[in-house]
């Protein structure tokens, strides 16, 4: 994740802002280990960002005051009414902020909610929004594997644990299951991945990058796996080099273009048809924004990596996912809509 403004921590502040008074029953420990007041009543919850906004929809979309980003009518076909297409209300963290303090406290949130990293930067700004407004801000964290103690974390914050235990366990056994077959697999089986971003496909994840966090989790070899956190711009030159053997896209005019272009001909991806376009509706596959949304991503670059090993049909897989995260359940077109990876 973008390192957060702290200008907007503080310079959004006016000296007329009166803290409002949280009525504090427990507390509990979020995924950085800091204690967080469980308000006594929780009606309106403000993420700080589009992870923790699809976190807050899947768990309580009743609670959830507004989106970092307006959804698209694409996005909002998938989503529940009248909360897909709640307003846009900015966001504290990443790539773009632009909700300072005072707009966040006039949308009178009862808790605030980041997820992704639980590094210090991100701590120390939990720490500094939830003592300049009085509103406990709980930061989540983010990576797969903790995934299912984020929701256990926000069903006890939200008083919605039973259905967080429901989504919790979903992805645990989504990946026991994966990580089961993918430990049995020889590694010299395991394919090289190029991860393209952007209409040029040269824009890529580092190794510790949590844009390519799918493909390590199911065993890909990331031929730009080298020290980094982020995104990174390369040339044709050094994606010749790496030469992979599949090549995993977001971006719907590089798939179109990429078979036909000359300059990539001798990508042996492109030379054998290893081109997969991932689906991103309403939300990204494998990235953007990572967030639980990816869960049904491991399906799926399970089965593009290693069909024999994953048989299932992803067409269930994918509308059980919508179903039980989104609740909404899409129709046989809006599936195939869906897996082509287009709007």
């Amino acid at each position: 994740m973008p390192m957060p403004d702290r200008r907007l921590v503080l310079g959004g502040m006016a000296a007329s802002i009166v803290m409002p008074r949280i009525a504090r029953a427990a507390t509990v420990r979020d995924g950085a280990g800091r204690e967080v007041a469980i308000p006594a009543r929780v009606e309106r919850v403000f993420p700080a960002g589009p992870p923790a906004a699809i976190v807050l929809y899947t768990l309580a979309p009743d609670l959830l005051l507004g989106w970092p980003r307006a959804n698209r009518p694409e996005e909002r076909e998938f989503l529940l009414p009248g909360v897909g297409d709640k307003p846009e209300v900015g966001r504290i963290t990443g790539r773009g902020n632009s909700a300072n303090l005072e707009a966040v406290l006039s949308l009178k949130p009862d808790l605030i909610v980041d997820a992704g990293s639980t590094g210090r930067t991100y701590v120390d700004l939990a720490t500094r929004v939830q003592e300049q407004t009085g509103i406990p801000y709980a930061l989540l964290d983010g990576r797969f594997d903790q995934i299912p103690a984020s929701y256990r974390i926000l069903g006890q914050l939200l008083g919605r644990s039973e259905r967080a235990e429901a989504l919790a366990r979903w992805c645990e056994t989504t990946m026991g299951t994966i990580v089961q077959r993918i430990a049995r697999i020889p590694a010299e089986r395991r394919p090289s991945v190029y991860y393209a971003r952007g209409p040029r496909g040269l824009e890529t994840g580092l190794g510790g990058s949590i844009n390519v966090e799918t493909l390590t989790f199911v065993g890909a070899r990331n031929v730009a796996d080298t020290p980094g956190n982020g995104l990174a711009q390369v040339s044709l030159e050094q994606v010749l080099a790496w030469n992979p053997d599949v090549i995993v896209t977001i971006d719907q005019s590089f798939a179109e273009t990429v078979r036909t272009d000359p300059a990539w001909a001798e990508v042996r991806a492109v030379r054998d048809g290893r081109i997969h376009l991932s689906p991103k509706l309403p939300f990204g596959w494998v990235d953007f924004p990572p967030s639980v949304n990816r869960m049904i991503g491991l399906w799926w670059l399970a089965k593009i990596l290693y069909p024999a090993e994953f048989p299932e049909d992803i067409r269930p897989l994918a509308r059980e996912f919508h179903t039980l995260f989104y609740q909404v359940t899409p129709s046989e077109a809006q599936l195939d809509r869906i897996l082509s990876g287009r709007a």
